[in-house]
């Protein structure tokens, strides 16, 4: 496995839609890795309880707060968007006027059929071709989407053993890439691979269902991981 960056992420982290269990996993691992954290719901009240919850976990020191997502989107550069598919665009559309300008946008939303009473193995048609194509669609103009995270388990990333996945990459920015990739090497256990464009996201978010049947099947958490690459394709790239 290559060598763990370090490099530190400079601004907060903001999670939006992160009360549920993916936003909190994330928000937990990168906080155990020292990164200030801003937990963004609906609601700002649960928000700030579940900062206190991940605080409690994490310890005293823990850098994470707790806002509405609008106020969250205004005090971050650098949001996550962690919601289910049949929240993802209304609440784009309502985010707009408070996301900022040069914002990077990473999406880990996946369009599973259950989110619309469907079977949670299988993925929905979007008609922009993924679930992040449709973010880049919403968002601000000058904002760069990237999508990631989608085939970590949320079970695992709320444990406290080591992450036993890769992180795929994908975005047409190359300095978003690099951001991501260094949020994803910040888990432990992740590997990050740049994935290519962000048209690559529909197969991404595919191999989510994949996963999640398999998983079902077999009664298990598992991820994926993806061999045979020099050992430069992993992780981000050290920063001068």
């Amino acid at each position: 496995m290559s060598a763990r960056v370090n490099a530190r992420i400079s601004r907060p982290i903001a999670v939006i839609g992160g009360t549920g269990p993916a936003g909190t996993g994330l928000a937990l691992r990168w906080i155990r890795a020292g990164e200030t954290v801003i937990i963004g719901s609906r609601d700002a009240e649960r928000a700030a309880q579940s900062a206190e919850a991940i605080r409690k976990r994490a310890g005293a020191e823990a850098r994470v707060s707790g806002m509405e997502n609008a106020a969250a989107c205004e005090a971050s550069d650098l949001l996550v968007l962690t919601v289910p598919f049949e929240s993802q665009a209304a609440l784009l559309k309502q985010l707009k006027p408070a996301i900022r300008l040069d914002s990077i946008m990473i999406d880990a939303t996946v369009p599973l059929a259950a989110s619309v009473g469907g079977r949670a193995s299988r993925t929905l048609g979007v008609w922009q071709g993924s679930a992040a194509q449709q973010t880049a669609e919403l968002v601000p103009k000058g904002v760069s989407v990237v999508a990631a995270f989608q085939n970590v388990s949320a079970d695992v990333l709320n444990g406290d053993g080591d992450v036993d996945c890769d992180v795929i990459v994908c975005s047409d920015d190359p300095n978003a890439t690099q951001i991501a990739m260094e949020l994803a090497a910040k888990i432990a256990g992740v590997r990050a691979i740049d994935g290519g464009k962000l048209e690559n996201a529909r197969i991404v978010e595919q191999i989510t269902a994949l996963l999640i049947g398999l998983n079902i099947r077999h009664r298990g958490h598992g991820g994926i991981r993806i061999t045979g690459l020099p050992e430069g394709a992993y992780n981000p790239r050290p920063v001068p």
